[in-house]
């Protein structure tokens, strides 16, 4: 009877056993979907912590990161093993004694009902953290049963953690819990969380320190230092009193430690947020097809990502704008003191806050929540709140409506800037606004403006490549243009920055240095406005181009990439290259990925190439070259040699600046974002006083700090057989002090820069082209010309004399 008895509890027993083992089958494959997703053996083998990927120059400096969850791993040997002890003393002191599953805890919380405190051992939590067990993913149809879905997460837990266990050892487990918790604040890891709240590593942090980011575990808020210091402090010092309980501090250490202030030193984490610049945004926009391609992501895969910018020329670059943006947003002040800026071509005033308003999506909403009820509407777009808004002395705080914000931002002037290396085919520099912060839109290779004449060059690529040499003349005289729209033969006739025809015979290489709209307009005509198209194509313009007698003054928007990309063509011997802004990419252990290459394609002969840089030199050598301006910096030792174009659209809306050394094109634009918003004159607002000095103070601290790797020099020799003529060197004229540059009126002449500003000025009248006619309105404009006669180096200190009095004139106002 007895062992009737014994074998019938047996034969329960099995079966008891074999049922487990069936459910925990069934919970393991999810069967009938009733219990959702359990890691499986592959996913325990190769656990995903979705680590962000880094983002580094091309001189090894982390400029940023990408992330979804802002972690960094560490490796077991770099952590504090006060870290450990903490954790272990607070968490589960019977770490190292178990399989996953503390027996012990779980028979004591079961008995105390919980009060005893928990069972959850860190490989259990290990396993919750890293597959999220108890998301909605992870719960299956059983969720809707209340027991039940309380129950199954946990025993896949324990299914989890014992797998874990047999796979990885307890130092493993450490390691990997510690950099997959979370620290709060969008802090995951120890590492991250020791740069964050003491700007330190992991391996330096103290027993205080550890106790407090352990304790923090337990309520990532509520213990959280920086918002609730005081329940910190507390649940800190609990910490040190477990750690003491179970002898990892003496009673007098524990004394010691629990008197030691937080000490929190927040770390400079701004580098690594999640797209906060124009960089970090342009590589994201630049990867994001590799990625797809190659399936990887980019904010979860722990890539580290080494792009081709280099963190000197980058520093350098982005001094400059800000330093010469200061000054130039000062003087538009100062222009329009307490009128509004914004114009038609008409010089009519445009109610630019009233469109801004309506083109915002809440507007519509508005309307349709308050119909005939406009004053409710008003009063909403001019209800007063507290804003952080932009300002070159920092960011400020300040109480503004809506409509505060549009018009203060509608009067801000911004830029865009890139760097090439031709040779390369490296980007060295990307400066796509003012401030990201506050201006997400790049202006680099999203923003499209319109060129100016910095697109004159195309025009004499042009007439290069149908046979003409740099010293082939045109005369300077009045120019009348038919053409057809529509089938009707209209007439375009361009006009001259001084409106005054000087009758002169002008070589292609002193009309192009000079920017003579009349000789660009005539050589336009000879070549063919298609042909100015097909060749500004070729370089690597990819916009689409209207072909109009005006093409070649810039009436076309294109973006600083394009025009950086084209330019550098003619320094890389007639090779258009596809620039790349990501070198390599390897994984989180230094594996690599990926590397990246720029593709070349030969568009131009090394002929034309080699003179269309000689055209360019002429900006500089020629007499009264639109870039003269640069002889005001320091560029121009060891016979270095810079070639470059100015720009600027109608009603100096635009301005820009072309520079060509003998490594480098780099690209530089100027403006408001808002297109009616500009300067009144070009003594204000073109591009030889706007985005010239950008590139100017760029170049000067290159060629100042050797170890960028950029020298002084002169322009590459010719390789090949230059065939055509064009040593026609140009007679010295009379200097002319008054300059301006746009696409109406470009600099015949070019005058110092202007210092800053101090009131407003009279408008001065100005050349308007109607782009869509092709017609141009003309007002008389007093010539200030000088005649006499000077040589370069004289012409050179007269400027500098010139520049001298006009800051001692300055300086004697202000101390007025």
């Amino acid at each position: 009877m007895f062992k009737e008895i014994k074998n019938r509890y047996f034969r329960y027993l099995i079966i008891f056993i074999y049922f487990i083992i069936l459910f925990f089958c069934a919970l393991q494959i999810n069967f009938l979907w009733l219990f959702g997703y359990s890691p499986s053996y592959a996913d325990i083998k190769s656990p995903s912590q979705r680590v962000g990927s880094e983002l580094y120059t091309s001189d090894g400096k982390l400029i940023g990161r990408y992330f979804k969850e802002n972690r960094t791993p560490v490796a077991f040997k770099d952590i504090s093993k006060n870290v450990i002890n903490a954790l272990i003393a607070t968490e589960d002191v019977r770490f190292y004694k178990h399989n996953g599953i503390d027996v012990q805890a779980l028979g004591r919380a079961i008995v105390g009902m919980g009060k005893e405190g928990g069972a959850s051992t860190i490989t259990q939590q290990l396993a919750k953290n890293l597959y999220r067990t108890r998301y909605n993913k992870s719960s299956g149809l059983a969720k809707k049963i209340p027991l039940v879905r309380t129950i199954i997460p946990k025993l896949k837990e324990w299914m989890t953690a014992i797998k874990l266990e047999a796979n990885y050892e307890k130092d493993e487990i450490l390691t990997m819990y510690l950099n997959t918790v979370s620290f709060g604040n969008n802090t995951y890891g120890i590492k991250t969380a020791a740069r964050i709240y003491f700007n330190k590593e992991a391996n330096q942090l103290t027993v205080p320190q550890s106790a407090l980011l352990v304790g923090m575990l337990k309520a990532t808020t509520s213990y959280n230092p920086i918002k609730n210091p005081e329940k910190s402090l507390e649940r800190r010092n609990v910490v040190l009193s477990q750690m003491s309980k179970y002898n990892y501090l003496s009673k007098e250490e524990l004394t010691k430690f629990k008197t030691v202030p937080l000490g929190i030193e927040l770390g400079n984490e701004e580098e690594s947020s999640d797209g906060d610049s124009y960089l970090r945004a342009a590589v994201d926009k630049y990867l994001e097809k590799w990625c797809e391609e190659n399936n990887y992501d980019l904010y979860e895969d722990g890539l580290k990502i080494y792009t081709t910018i280099d963190s000197k020329l980058q520093g350098y670059a982005e001094e400059a704008v800000k330093d010469q943006m200061r000054i130039l947003q000062r003087r538009f002040y100062s222009v329009w003191g307490n009128e509004d800026p914004w114009e038609d071509s008409e010089r009519k005033k445009v109610d630019y806050p009233d469109r801004a308003k309506k083109s915002l999506p809440i507007y519509t909403l508005l309307q349709k929540k308050f119909p005939n009820q406009p004053d409710s509407v008003e009063a909403y777009f001019n209800k007063k709140k507290r804003m952080k808004i932009f300002s070159y002395k920092g960011d400020r705080d300040t109480l503004f409506s809506t409509m505060d914000s549009i018009r203060y931002y509608g009067k801000i002037l911004n830029t865009g800037m890139m760097t090439l290396e031709p040779k390369s085919g490296k980007i060295k520099v990307w400066v796509g606004g003012i401030d990201h912060k506050f201006f997400k839109y790049d202006h680099v290779n999203q923003a499209k403006r319109q060129a100016g004449s910095t697109f004159k060059p195309f025009a004499y690529l042009a007439a290069l490549e149908s046979g003409m040499s740099p010293c082939d003349k045109y005369t300077d005289k009045p120019v009348r243009i038919a053409y057809q729209d529509k089938g009707e033969t209209k007439y375009w006739e361009p006009k001259n920055a001084d409106w005054n025809y000087s009758y002169q015979e002008m070589s292609l290489r002193w009309a192009m240095g000079r920017s003579v709209n009349t000789i660009t307009a005539q050589v336009t005509e000879t070549v063919g406005w298609d042909n100015v198209v097909k060749w500004a194509h070729e370089c690597g313009i990819d916009s689409h181009l209207e072909s109009v007698p005006s093409v070649s003054l810039g009436s076309n928007d294109v973006t600083v990439y394009e025009m950086v990309k084209s330019y550098g063509t003619f320094l890389n011997e007639g090779n258009k290259v596809d620039p790349i802004l990501v070198e390599k990419i390897t994984d989180r252990n230094d594996n690599v990925i990926e590397e990246f290459t720029a593709k070349f394609k030969r568009v131009l002969s090394e002929e034309i190439a080699w003179l269309m840089l000689y055209m360019f030199r002429g900006s500089i050598e020629e007499p009264r070259g639109t870039s003269q301006a640069l002889w005001e910096w320091d560029l121009f030792k060891k016979n270095n040699q810079i070639g470059g174009k100015t720009g600027t659209s109608s009603d100096y809306v635009d301005a820009w600046y072309m520079g060509i050394t003998k490594d480098l094109v780099t690209g530089v634009w100027v403006g408001c974002d808002e297109r009616t918003a500009h300067f009144k004159n070009g003594e204000q607002g073109e591009g030889s006083r706007t985005a010239l000095p950008i590139f100017a103070k760029f170049m000067e601290k290159v060629y100042k700090d050797p170890l960028t790797g950029y020298t002084y020099g002169p322009f590459p020799k010719a390789k090949v057989e230059i065939t055509r003529s064009y040593n026609c060197p140009t007679p010295r004229p009379p200097v002319d002090t008054v300059a301006t540059d746009s696409v109406s009126i470009d600099s015949l002449d070019l005058d110092i820069p202007i210092p800053e500003i101090t009131e407003p000025i009279k408008i001065e009248p100005t050349t308007k082209i109607d782009e869509k006619k092709a017609t141009v309105e003309t007002q008389p404009k007093q010539d200030n010309t000088a005649t006499v006669p000077l040589t370069k180096k004289e012409e050179r200190e007269l400027r500098r004399k010139q520049k001298k009095e006009q800051k001692e004139k300055e300086k004697n106002q202000n101390n007025n």
